[in-house]
């Protein structure tokens, strides 16, 4: 009744089924995370959005100045004079530190810690 060449094309079509299937229900879930994913970057440009709204109404010079001037005597701010202004030239160098020389010498140690010597008879270097 059936041949074996039957039963063979019979196997192959409910595998290719399968796989299809299987194929499917990936794809679906792949997209079901981009989905979430687009959603997520969607909110969180809207959050940068608001965010630098936010930042624009903060900085406002007119605020700005209407606080300067409410707390005037706790902070004692006052015009920018042209003598205020220096050149990188003029800046003072900053001291070395302990920590400064430390560091360079730990950069050494440790330097030549992850530098193994250790020779195996895998691989040979020239």
């Amino acid at each position: 009744m059936f041949r074996t060449s039957d039963m063979v094309l019979i196997a192959v079509m409910v595998g290719a089924a399968a796989f299809t299937y299987k194929t499917k229900q990936e794809a679906e879930h792949e997209l079901a995370t981009v989905r979430k994913l687009e959603s997520s970057i969607r909110f969180e440009k809207d959050s940068i959005d608001l965010l630098q709204a936010d930042w624009s109404l903060l900085t406002q010079p007119a605020r700005l100045q209407k606080l300067a001037e409410a707390y005037q005597a706790d902070l004692q701010l006052g015009p920018v004079q042209p003598h205020q202004f220096a050149r990188i030239a003029e800046v003072p160098l900053r001291p070395l530190g302990i920590n400064d020389i430390i560091g360079q010498s730990l950069e050494a140690t440790l330097e030549e810690l992850t530098t193994d010597q250790t020779t195996t008879g895998a691989v040979a270097d020239q």
